[in-house]
């Protein structure tokens, strides 16, 4: 209006030619053509994400607009006074705008003092306006995650993960457990979130250890928009994650189900990884390339901690990344091997690549599993052959070891990081002479012996004695040569030794092998398990019931297997779900013996689900009980102080609280009271949180236990990623999470196999020709094997068997582990003090000492109380304060005893075989992960075995294998005798 008018009137009015038009206004108007054109433009190649873009242009314009408007209007209305450039005029409207005000260049003319006063209202009414609005879509860009730019996602490579909240924890599981293998490096990884960031996952976020490897969208899965910002056509993988702590778990399964399709229909040569919750969602996505069902691999693992102590932890520790340093700087002994042990993997290599197994090429598996270990330390495990792609745990002699045959083995590094790799061996011969069993099981070092069978004949084998063996690249006790064995007597006697199965149709107590006739879901996979001839009538399933006799089906052979033959598994839970059923699948496998099946009682807060009761009824001793393990009387009605173990399931309806580790609140404390009440029973407990591991069993007087809690957050400062593995209830196998399990589905991006090893070790699949998980105990008779590496060897070369851990129990120090150097010096001093406290201690237990001799000590202590002062009378304090404690907890014992038989009375059970509680925890235990071959085996080890599958071995029970082994040994010793 300001150029155009006065142009238009000098058209027609001559005289007002000569008046000065500002032209330099019009740049308002080019701004906002500009405006126009960039809209249109926007609307022509369909841009939708351009408000940032356009923000920013109308910024940037206003302010050029501002600066040229001042600039030329200063300069023209300054003719009438000071003349000033163009430039002076640019100096003095930056001076002006940036507040500085130097006052070198001043309008001395009202018109441009004017200008001056306009230019600077307008820009604090319009640049403020214009600042806002972009810090606003700046800030909500940020919540959002901006794109992943497309020319990075073809330079680099990228992995998405799509969860419906991000959780701490679960954000550095992901995170450590990714980039713990080097190869991942260089990835990149994609969160996509529907929800905005927490405060604590921002802050993890701008750490510079994940700011530039990690990106954070939030967009939903189900959005191609926001898969495309994801560039998840170019990811390498995408994980899809379900989040636990909602009450409705197959409402989370629903949104993980529809996050998969979407991903599916999005990118479909896009690997994909899925955490399913129910096992029962789990055929919706069963085109995903990984999948990992929770329910499934909890309850398997809580059924084998039953039979095979501390499963859970063997299993936890073998899935996660670790380097094996952990306690390596503690006092404790058995805390630098656990820890060790601890940092075994599984890892996979071709044969023809190998130098470990290589040499082994021909030979039967077990041949190469012992000399594998005996040479390197390495405990082979598996093999995947070729010709049929299924991955099978100690096949046994039978399988026969081919080039192309993958190889699967324990170890703390693979093969490609040693220094083996780099050193190849010239010579890869045996160092001595070996001669394969007539099994056909391995290769045993021999001198010249003729052993006469009595069930075949003899073997005569003669080997050069003077030649030396190899180094081993773990200390290996040098071993005896042994004799061969008829293949007759390496078969276990099933009365005798459990752990072998029955391979009759028909067994003693009338059970058959069989597949089980009801499947609970679609996918579940079908294992051969001891059944019953016929369905059991669901009343005579009803425990309470059964034990009343008012079942009219009463089976005799029931009855007797009920009254303790063996004693009682009792399951906690909060109602019938699908996953039970893999509970009680591993415990009525048919290669367990019916020696070892027990009654597995059920302890339900809601009715059982008709469905569930028509499936699990053709599994023998299969018992429910309508209650809760909050009411002591339940837990009494349903035998808990006659049980063996008592499996506490984490409830669905707690999992979600309004302070996230206050989840596992009640179980903990139900635990805890079970813990007092019956502590010689073996309670083994499912937590939500694995933070929450320190509160079980929990004692504020214990010492270990405050000693432990200092260890364990040294290792987390060290950024260690198994800091809680020095828990005591953990090492021992008794509690477990199993959001440690998340790793599982982390460690496939690398190792594409540890699912499979992981279900085929918890019995939840079957593959032909393939092994079990199974144990067996070390006894007194066992000791003269002497070491893990020799029972290694007897096992292997006799039937086939692979070792792969320990499960060790210690008594406790009187000390806690760690002991300041400062009180060395005190306790020496108060030796005999201490050495006082310790028989007053035990005298509470025992008789009492001569009355001379204890007035001579205390005449003698009084006289050094003199000599110590006021420490010695601080000393005694707490020594009269311990004494007290001890008192009051036997007092509480003795109540505890008394309430637990009184309530047993009331409900007419009897106390007959009640075991009293002992709080006397002097104990601990933990798991050895392929220990090395000098470590020594003490008594009540149990030894974790992978059994071959009994269905391929088509021979006759003869001899228990113990004694064969202590036979073997008896041999070997005297000829080591005979040739010294």
């Amino acid at each position: 209006m300001i150029d155009t008018v006065p142009f238009v009137i000098g058209i027609i009015y001559p005289p007002l030619r000569t008046l000065f038009i500002p032209v330099f206004l019009n740049c308002w108007l080019a701004k906002r053509s500009l405006e126009s054109m960039v809209n249109d433009l926007h609307r022509a190649i369909h841009r939708t994400q351009s408000a940032m873009f356009n923000q920013l242009l109308i910024l940037i314009s206003t302010i050029i607009c501002l600066i040229f408007t001042f600039i030329c209007g200063v300069e023209h209305l300054q003719r009438a006074g000071t003349k000033v450039t163009v430039f002076d005029s640019f100096y003095f409207c930056i001076v002006t705008f940036s507040t500085v005000g130097f006052g070198d260049v001043l309008p001395d003319v009202w018109p441009s003092k004017l200008l001056v006063v306009i230019m600077i209202f307008v820009a604090l009414v319009v640049l403020p306006v214009q600042f806002e609005e972009l810090a606003y879509l700046w800030m909500e860009r940020q919540k959002s995650g901006g794109d992943y730019r497309k020319q990075r996602a073809e330079t680099e490579r990228h992995v998405v993960l799509c969860v419906s909240s991000v959780k701490i924890d679960l954000l550095m599981d992901f995170l450590n457990e990714f980039y713990a293998h080097p190869i991942l490096e260089e990835y990149y990884v994609i969160i996509l979130c529907p929800a905005e960031q927490d405060a604590a996952v921002r802050r993890v976020l701008r750490i510079p250890m994940w700011s530039h490897r990690v990106i954070y969208l939030q967009g939903s899965a189900l959005k191609d928009q926001d898969l495309v910002r994801a560039k998840l056509d170019d990811a390498e993988a995408c994980f899809i994650l379900t989040c636990r702590c909602e009450e409705d778990r197959n409402a989370a399964d629903y949104q993980t189900i529809l996050r998969a399709w979407a991903v599916k229909d999005f990118a479909p040569n896009c690997t994909l990884f899925v955490q399913i919750l129910k096992p029962e969602n789990k055929f919706h996505v069963k085109f995903a390339d990984h999948i990992v069902c929770e329910e499934e691999f909890k309850y398997a693992m809580l059924a084998l901690n039953c039979i095979c102590p501390a499963t859970s932890t063997f299993i936890t520790l073998l899935v996660h990344t670790s380097r094996g340093l952990e306690g390596q700087h503690s006092p404790e002994d058995w805390h630098r091997i656990y820890g060790k042990c601890s940092g075994n993997e599984v890892y996979s290599i071709v044969l023809k690549e190998s130098i470990f197994f290589s040499e082994y090429e021909g030979k039967s598996f077990p041949y190469a599993s012992f000399n594998a270990y005996n040479k390197y330390g390495i405990c082979l495990i598996g093999v995947c052959p070729d010709d049929t792609k299924n991955i099978m745990l100690n096949p046994g002699p039978q399988h026969i070891m081919k080039s192309l045959d993958v190889c699967f083995y324990i170890s703390l590094t693979k093969e490609e990081n040693t220094s083996f790799k780099a050193k190849k061996e010239n010579n890869t011969q045996p160092p001595t002479s070996s001669t394969i069993t007539s099994m056909g099981t391995m290769a045993i070092d021999m001198q010249e012996i003729s052993m006469q069978s009595s069930l075949g004949p003899s073997l005569s084998i003669e080997t050069n004695i003077s030649e030396k063996r190899k180094p081993n690249m773990v200390p290996v006790l040098e071993l005896p040569d042994s004799p061969s064995f008829e293949t007759a007597n390496l078969i276990i006697n099933e009365s005798k030794n459990p752990c072998q199965p029955c391979t009759r149709n028909e067994g003693n107590n009338g059970y058959i092998k069989g597949y089980p006739p009801d499947l609970p879901y679609i996918g579940s996979s079908p294992i051969l398990c001891h059944l019953r001839k016929e369905k059991a009538p669901k009343c005579c399933m009803q425990l309470e019931k059964f034990l009343s006799k008012t079942c009219n089906h009463k089976d005799n052979e029931d009855v007797k297997a009920y009254s303790l033959k063996n004693k009682l598994i009792i399951v906690s839970a909060e109602a019938t779900e699908n996953g039970l059923y893999n509970f009680i699948l591993p415990l009525r496998a048919s290669y367990r013996s019916e020696n070892e099946l027990c009654p597995i009682v059920l302890l339900l807060e809601k009715e059982p689900k008709a469905e569930f009761l028509e499936t699990v009824c053709w599994f023998p001793m299969i018992y429910y009980l309508h209650g809760s393990i909050d009411s002591l009387d339940d837990l009494l009605r349903c035998g808990v102080s006659f049980a063996a173990n008592m499996v506490v399931v984490d409830k669905e309806s707690t999992m979600s609280a309004e302070e996230d580790y206050m989840a596992d609140a009640k179980t903990i404390v139900n635990v805890q009271t079970l813990f007092r009440l019956f502590s010689s029973l073996n309670i083994i407990t499912e937590l939500t949180h694995p933070a929450n591991m320190k509160f079980m069993q929990f004692s504020v007087k214990d010492c270990h236990t405050l000693a432990f809690s200092k260890l364990e957050k040294k290792e987390r400062e060290k950024g260690s990623n198994l800091s809680f593995i020095f828990r005591l209830p953990f090492a021992a196998g008794r509690v477990f999470s199993i959001g440690m399990l998340d790793t599982l589905l982390y460690q496939c991006f690398v190792k594409d196999y540890i699912i499979t090893i992981t279900k085929l070790l918890l019995g939840l699949e079957t593959t032909p020709k393939s092994g079990f998980l199974c144990s067996m105990s070390i006894t007194e008779e066992d000791l003269c094997i002497e070491t893990y590496g020799r029972l290694y060897e007897m096992l292997s070369s006799t039937v086939g068997d692979i070792p792969i851990g320990i499960y060790r129990t210690e008594s406790q120090m009187l000390e806690p582990p760690e002991t300041p150097q400062s009180q060395m010096s005190d306790n020496v001093s108060v030796f005999e003090e201490g050495k006082d406290a310790e028989e007053q201690q035990q005298g509470l237990h025992c008789e009492q000492p001569d009355v001379q001799t204890h007035s001579l000590r205390r005449r003698s202590m009084q006289w050094a109380s003199n000599l110590l002062g006021p420490w010695h009378a601080e000393r005694e304090a707490d020594r009269l304060s311990q004494q007290r404690g001890i008192l009051l907890s036997c007092s509480e014992r003795q109540e505890l005893t008394e309430l637990v038989k009184k309530r047993m009375k009331n409900l007419g059970l009897s106390t007959w075989g009640f075991d009293e509680p002992n709080n006397n925890q002097s104990s601990h235990s933990y798991a050895l992960i392929n220990p090395s071959p000098d470590t020594r085996l003490e008594l009540n080890d149990i030894v974790y075995i992978i059994r071959k599958d009994p269905v391929s071995l088509k021979l006759n029970n003869s001899d228990n294998i113990k004694n064969s082994m202590r036979s073997e040994l008896q041999i070997r010793d005297r000829n080591t005798k005979n040739t010294l």
